[in-house]
């Protein structure tokens, strides 16, 4: 097979979003069409279409990320977001949080190869590391799942008053529409849609924005959260 011959030219765009780092985001395109589709991370069919539907429609989303703020990249898979928005942001504190050790494993890589020190990998479940990472000003998500299973996933992981970036596509108002009510349980305080990457992609991105106040994941997670906090504080006065 010839996956990696399939890469298509490099956008002049890429250039103007990864500034510096564009030499590492042509590795990673690389990295992805070869070590990415003989792992299963991505298809082969997505290479031709690896820059303008993946790296570019990821690294757009640093539009309305804020400055200098921590971000929990849900269910990273190969990389996506969390990584594109890593190579054009320096001033973020990116975990990339995946369960599956083969994609863990090429996360590490590429981390380590791309010379990422601001990004951490973790291994597990959204739900599984409450309390044993930070809560994060930001959590990030691309098709990983409907908008209301993943908000039980990722707001619970947010700061107070943090935010959930979610990637999504042409279905985002129904999903939106359709997880009012989960989100409104889940200590969601305000809703929108925004479109990122004027310019770069085409179309552009599309991004559900869920704003929480000051109890992430409403009141059944508060307990939860509390218990994690203490369960923490014990167990490094312990070590």
């Amino acid at each position: 097979m010839t996956e990696a011959a399939e890469l298509p030219p490099v956008p002049e765009q890429a250039r103007e979003v990864f500034g510096d780092r564009y030499a590492d985001a042509v590795r990673y395109a690389e990295l992805l069409a070869e070590a990415g589709v003989k792992r299963g991370l991505i298809g082969p069919r997505e290479v031709p279409r690896l820059w303008e539907r993946h790296l570019l429609n990821c690294a757009v989303l640093s539009e309305v990320v804020p400055e200098g703020v921590t971000v929990c990249d849900v269910g990273s898979g190969a990389g996506l977001p969390g990584i594109p928005l890593a190579l054009v942001r320096d001033d973020l504190k990116i975990t990339l949080l995946e369960p599956l050790l083969r994609r863990t494993n090429f996360l590490a890589e590429v981390v380590e190869l791309l010379g990422l020190d601001h990004v951490t990998v973790v291994r597990g479940r959204a739900e599984e590391v409450m309390g044993k990472i930070p809560p994060v000003h930001v959590v990030t998500a691309r098709a990983v799942a409907p908008l209301d299973r993943l908000a039980t996933w990722g707001i619970p992981l947010l700061r107070p008053y943090g935010e959930m970036l979610a990637l999504k596509g042409d279905t985002a108002e129904e999903e939106l529409k359709a997880a009012a009510a989960a989100l409104s349980k889940l200590g969601a305080v305000e809703t929108s849609i925004l479109h990122v990457g004027e310019g770069v992609v085409n179309p552009m991105s599309t991004v559900v924005r869920v704003e929480v106040g000051e109890s992430p994941g409403g009141v059944r997670f508060a307990a939860k959260r509390a218990k994690a906090a203490r369960t923490g504080r014990a167990r490094r006065r312990r070590g």
